[in-house]
């Protein structure tokens, strides 16, 4: 399927997934789509493992209306990212949009203080299962769990299932 007329905004911040970061940008960009990384301020971040990305947008810059889909990669990233007003008001902006708006492993952390959780199923890693419930989302322990825009993935061995399924969403 392709993304040619697609516009999608990766979300980065220090100590994000390689995978969750990564696989994502190149599999999109591969469709056909244009990528924007999007920072909370710095012009790059480092991964877990010290892989560098660098931004093209900052976060405060970005209007919603501008992109079709906001990916939020996991690792420690979304912990920092949500530290920053305009990184949460883009999120919650986008889920109120109706865009697709997608989070992997611990970017459901974004989601819960997007606050736009309640009644929703979705899944992320195992140990920010309390939070998603706390946020008032139903958690379901499964590859990909998509509620209406929302599209959540548990871990890098998920990313199959989680990209195809934005491709989907953004194809319907």
């Amino acid at each position: 399927m392709q993304l040619l007329d697609k516009k999608i905004a990766v979300l980065a911040e220090q100590q994000y997934e390689d995978l969750e970061l990564w696989y994502p940008v190149l599999r999109f960009r591969e469709a056909g789509a244009r990528v924007e990384i999007v920072g909370a301020g710095k012009d790059r971040y480092d991964s877990k493992h010290g892989y560098p990305v660098q931004v093209t947008m900052q976060a405060a810059q970005v209007q919603v209306a501008d992109f079709d889909a906001v990916i939020i990669p996991g690792g420690y990233a979304p912990d920092h990212m949500r530290r920053h007003p305009p990184m949460v008001q883009l999120v919650r902006e986008a889920v109120a949009a109706g865009k697709i708006v997608a989070a992997i492993c611990h970017g459901g952390w974004m989601l819960c203080s997007a606050h736009c959780l309640e009644g929703k199923q979705v899944t992320g890693f195992f140990a920010i299962r309390d939070d998603l419930e706390n946020a008032g989302a139903t958690y379901i322990d499964a590859e990909v769990v998509r509620d209406g825009n929302l599209i959540t993935s548990r871990v890098p061995s998920d990313l199959p299932a989680f990209c195809r399924a934005i491709i989907e969403a953004l194809n319907s």
